[in-house]
């Protein structure tokens, strides 16, 4: 499942049953349109065992702060309201699945 992250509903997602994948990104940003088709193809690939959330950093600049995010592409890894791990930058699809693979 693919969904909006906004600075209201990310604490329930993140503190939800399935692990998150929160993608920080702008519109602006060529690198993030490359991750963005590869997450929402993982999102459908492992549709009930995640959820990958997109979080546009500048309608959710507080989101963004809070974890640091000086950098985009930025993704996140939550599991049980805990971050996990993180990617920085474009990344192959391999390496999205690695990291999924380990939430799981």
């Amino acid at each position: 499942m693919e969904v909006q992250i906004t600075n209201e509903n990310f604490e329930a997602l993140k503190n939800g049953e399935l692990p998150l994948v929160l993608d920080f990104w702008a519109t602006w940003c060529g690198p993030c349109r490359m991750v963005s088709p590869i997450l929402s193809e993982l999102a459908e690939k492992y549709d009930g065992k995640i959820i990958v959330g997109k979080c546009d950093v500048e309608e959710n600049e507080e989101l963004a702060a809070e974890f640091g995010i000086r950098n985009i592409p930025t993704i996140l890894f939550f599991k049980g309201g805990a971050q996990v791990d993180k990617l920085v930058g474009a990344q192959s699809k391999a390496k999205f699945e690695e990291k999924i693979e380990a939430l799981l």
